[in-house]
């Protein structure tokens, strides 16, 4: 459960019955490692180890100046694995305000926004509308505030988002909480959506809180969730990347 690997004997696709999507998020902070060097190609290993269909990122892009992205273009492309949502914000990152979302190439992308949540720091979400094998589902990637007020309202405004779409889909919302409690935001985020146990993912050196946290709407099931560890991952950056393995509840 811990590996994060997709099991190479599982021949179900999403979108047939039965059949499971893989998403998962991994603040990869700016691509420093607990080495404090800076190597994107480590985060790229990383990714591709975990194998999912969504990745939602945060501290995707760099902090300060032109805030270009700490991925460089030309590493995703090499690899081919990856592709970000375009969400128009500037041609130098992949993201808006670190926050990011790579799919995979079978990934159809339908609909995406950046969007603005209350704060007092740069902090930001990110949304998207795909499609993956005929199944829409609607993700968030987040990355919230280190005051429990801010998170509050944070978390307020990304739900108030969810509510008011004209259409409703099957929706997963993911990324860095930094909610040391289990109330706050996760009770927000938890009245309407289940939280996924996948684990401590922070610090990534031992483990002990559960910062990064995925939620997943009713239309959901959890078939499995975890925290990946591989050798990489664990010197690539200062958390752990997160993972579930989701299939349609409505799945016969």
């Amino acid at each position: 459960m811990d590996s994060g690997l997709r099991r190479d004997d599982d021949s179900s696709k999403p979108g047939s019955p039965g059949s499971m999507m893989r998403v998962a998020s991994y603040n990869i902070r700016k691509a420093i490692g607990i080495d404090r060097r800076r190597k994107p190609e480590r985060i790229i290993e990383v990714l591709a180890e975990i194998g999912a269909d969504v990745i939602a990122l945060q501290e995707a892009d760099r902090r300060f100046g032109a805030r270009v992205s700490a991925l460089p273009m030309h590493l995703l492309k090499d690899n081919g694995l990856y592709r970000p949502i375009p969400f128009s914000t500037h041609n130098l990152g992949i993201g808006w305000h670190g926050n990011a979302l790579l799919v995979k190439k079978n990934v159809e992308i339908l609909d995406c926004a950046a969007l603005h949540i209350p704060s007092i720091e740069p902090r930001g979400a990110v949304t998207a509308d795909l499609r993956i094998d005929g199944i829409d589902i609607r993700i968030v990637g987040f990355h919230l505030d280190l005051s429990g007020l801010w998170r509050r309202r944070q978390s307020g405004a990304i739900l108030h988002h969810i509510a008011i779409q004209p259409r409703r889909l099957p929706t997963i919302l993911m990324g860095d909480t930094n909610e040391w409690s289990q109330g706050g935001c996760l009770r927000d985020f938890g009245l309407h959506h289940a939280i996924v146990p996948t684990g401590a993912s922070y610090h990534a050196r031992m483990p002990v809180a559960r910062l990064d946290r995925i939620f997943v709407s009713g239309e959901l099931e959890v078939m499995d969730a975890g925290v990946h560890m591989s050798p990489t991952a664990r010197v690539s950056s200062d958390h752990l990347p997160i993972w579930a393995d989701l299939k349609s509840a409505t799945s016969k």
